[in-house]
C-alpha cells in the first residue's frame, strides 16, 4: 500500500469529526458528575440537618449550586479532555484537585465575608462529591476497558519511526489495549523496503505522514525516536497536522522513564526533558516502608483464621510441613528466607532436575507442573500460597509492592542492566503480578521490574495493590 506524494494546499482545515464514542463517554461523565455531586449535597443535607428548618433552607440553594458548581470546577480542569479518557490516573489527580480547591475556595469566601457556614455540612458535601466522582468515573473507565478489550473505542494510530520500533510498539499496544491505541499503519525511512510491520502495513515514508493520515482517517500519529525525526522534521510535521487538528504523540527514547520523574524545561530556546534520578532512598523510602510494615501487621491480625485454615488444609491434602521456605536475595544483594505454604510434593526439589531445560531460560516455570499438588494449585491461581509472605514484609525482606524475589542462582547469572531489579526491596505483588503473572516471558518480567524500579512512588503502590484484587480473583496466569 503506497500513498502519491501530492502536497495539499497550505490551507486551513477544519478537524476531524469527534469519534462518536468519545463524545457518549464525556455525555455520561458529564451525567456522573452531577449525579455525584447532587447525591453529595443530598447525603450531606441529611446528616447535618436531617430535616428542613428555616435555619436549613440556605443549605437546599447551596445544595442545588453545588452540581454545576462542580461540573464547571471539573471542566475548568480540564478532566473533560478526550486524551485523558481511559488510560492513567491523572484523571482521578484533578477530580480530588477540584474538591480541596473547591472546599478551600468555599472556606476562604466564608472567612472574608463573615459567613457562618455549618462546618458538618462542608466537611460532608465536597468531600462525598469527590468520592463518589472517583468511583463512578472509575466504573465509567472499566466499562470503556471492556469495551476496548473487544477492539472498540478505538484510536486510529500511524506509528513513525524505524522497523524495529514501530514492531516494538504495534506489540505493545496490542497487549495491553485497554490504553486505545490501535496502530493502523506504518511510516518508515525513504529506503525501508519493508511492506509490512508487525502485522501493520507500510503505507509510505516520514514524508508522507499528513496524507498517510488523511487516507486512513487516523487521528493520532506517534512518532518514535529516530535520527531522522530531529526537531526541525518534528516541528514541520507538527504544523502539517495542526491542519486537520490530528494528535501528535512523541515517545521519547528513555521508554520507561515516565511520570513526575520526568518534566520540560526551557533552555536558550530548546525544550529540554529534564530526568530526574528514581529516588531509591530518603524520606519518601521511610514511608513506604513503615505503610508496608503497618499493613502487613493488619493483614496477618485480620488473616489469622484464614491462615490457619490454609495451613490445616495443607497437612491434611499431603504429607509434609505447611510452610514452605527458601532462600531468596532481597535489596543490595542480601539472602533472606522466604515464607510460603507448601503447594509442591516434599520431593519437589529432586524432581526439578528432569523437568528443567535451556530454553526455560532464567525464569523457571512450567504449566501443569507435575509436582504441584491439587490444593497447590488452587492455592497458586489465587495467591494463597503467598500470605506468609506478609510475615518477610513485616520482617523488612520484602515490600507490599515491588520486582519479583528471585533465587541466587537466577541473580548469579544477572546481567548489569537486570541487577537494577535489586535497588528495591522485592515485593509480595508488582507490575508483573497485574500484567500476567507466569504468562510472562523472562524478558518481560524484566521490563515490568526495571519499569517499576524506575518509576516507583507510593500512588503507582496503591495503585498495583489495587488492580492485584482482580488478577488474584480471575486466576488467570498462576501456575
Amino acid at each position: 500500500m503506497t500513498v502519491a506524494k501530492v502536497e495539499p494546499p497550505l490551507v486551513w482545515r477544519a478537524g476531524p469529526r469527534m469519534p462518536r464514542w468519545v463524545r457518549s463517554y464525556r455525555v455520561r461523565a458529564l451525567w456522573v458528575d452531577l449525579s455525584c455531586a447532587m447525591a453529595g449535597a443530598m447525603l450531606a443535607f441529611s446528616a447535618r440537618f436531617g430535616e428542613l428548618t428555616p435555619h436549613a433552607a440556605p443549605y437546599i440553594v447551596l445544595s442545588l449550586a453545588l452540581p454545576p458548581v462542580w461540573v464547571c470546577a471539573v471542566a475548568l480542569n480540564r478532566v473533560y479532555e478526550p486524551r485523558l479518557i481511559g488510560i492513567g490516573s491523572e484523571e482521578f489527580r484533578r477530580v480530588v484537585r477540584c474538591g480541596l480547591t473547591l472546599t478551600a475556595a468555599m472556606a476562604i469566601c466564608a472567612y472574608a465575608t463573615k459567613t457562618e457556614v455549618a462546618r458538618g455540612y462542608v466537611v460532608l458535601a465536597l468531600p462525598l462529591t469527590t468520592l463518589l466522582t472517583v468511583l463512578f468515573r472509575y466504573g465509567l473507565r472499566r466499562a470503556l476497558h471492556r469495551r476496548r478489550a473487544a477492539g472498540q473505542c478505538m484510536r486510529r494510530v500511524v506509528a513513525v519511526g524505524h522497523a524495529a520500533g514501530v514492531a516494538e510498539l504495534v506489540g505493545r499496544f496490542r497487549k495491553e489495549r485497554y490504553h486505545g491505541m490501535e496502530i493502523v499503519a506504518a511510516c518508515l525511512p525513504e529506503d525501508s523496503p519493508d511492506k509490512e510491520v508487525g502485522g501493520v502495513p507500510v503505507a509510505g515514508g516520514f514524508g508522507d505522514v499528513p496524507l498517510v493520515v488523511a487516507q486512513l482517517g487516523a487521528d493520532t500519529v506517534a512518532v518514535l525516536a529516530c535520527q531522522e525525526m530531529d526537531g526541525v522534521a518534528l516541528r514541520r510535521l507538527a504544523w502539517r497536522l495542526e491542519r486537520t487538528h490530528t494528535e501528535l504523540v512523541v515517545a521519547p527514547a528513555l521508554m520507561e522513564v515516565a511520570g513526575p520523574r520526568t518534566t520540560i524545561r526551557p533552555a536558550a530556546g530548546l525544550p529540554l526533558l529534564h530526568v530526574e534520578h528514581p529516588e531509591l532512598t530518603g524520606a519518601r523510602q521511610l514511608v513506604k516502608n513503615v505503610f508496608d510494615r503497618l499493613v502487613a501487621l493488619l493483614l496477618l491480625v485480620l488473616g489469622t483464621p484464614l491462615l490457619l485454615a490454609v495451613a490445616a488444609a495443607v497437612r491434611l491434602d499431603s504429607p509434609g510441613p505447611a510452610l514452605f521456605r527458601q532462600t531468596r536475595v532481597g535489596k543490595g544483594g542480601r539472602l533472606f528466607t522466604i515464607v510460603k505454604f507448601r503447594t509442591m510434593r516434599q520431593d519437589a526439589e529432586r524432581l526439578k532436575v528432569e523437568l528443567v531445560s535451556d530454553a526455560d531460560g532464567l525464569l523457571f516455570k512450567v504449566r501443569n507442573d507435575p509436582r504441584v499438588t491439587a490444593l497447590g494449585a488452587l492455592m497458586r491461581r489465587h495467591s494463597l500460597d503467598e500470605l506468609p509472605q506478609l510475615i518477610n514484609v513485616l520482617l523488612g525482606h520484602m515490600s507490599l509492592v515491588g520486582p519479583r524475589p528471585p533465587l541466587p542462582e537466577e541473580v548469579a547469572r544477572y546481567g548489569d542492566d537486570v541487577r537494577r531489579r535489586l535497588l528495591v526491596r522485592p515485593g509480595l505483588t508488582g507490575l508483573w503480578q497485574v500484567s500476567g503473572r507466569s504468562d510472562l516471558s523472562w524478558e518481560e518480567s524484566v521490563r515490568l521490574d526495571l519499569r517499576y524500579v524506575e518509576n516507583w512512588s507510593l500512588m503507582l503502590d496503591l495503585q498495583i495493590l489495587w488492580k492485584t484484587w482482580s488478577a488474584v480473583a480471575r486466576g488467570q496466569g498462576a501456575y
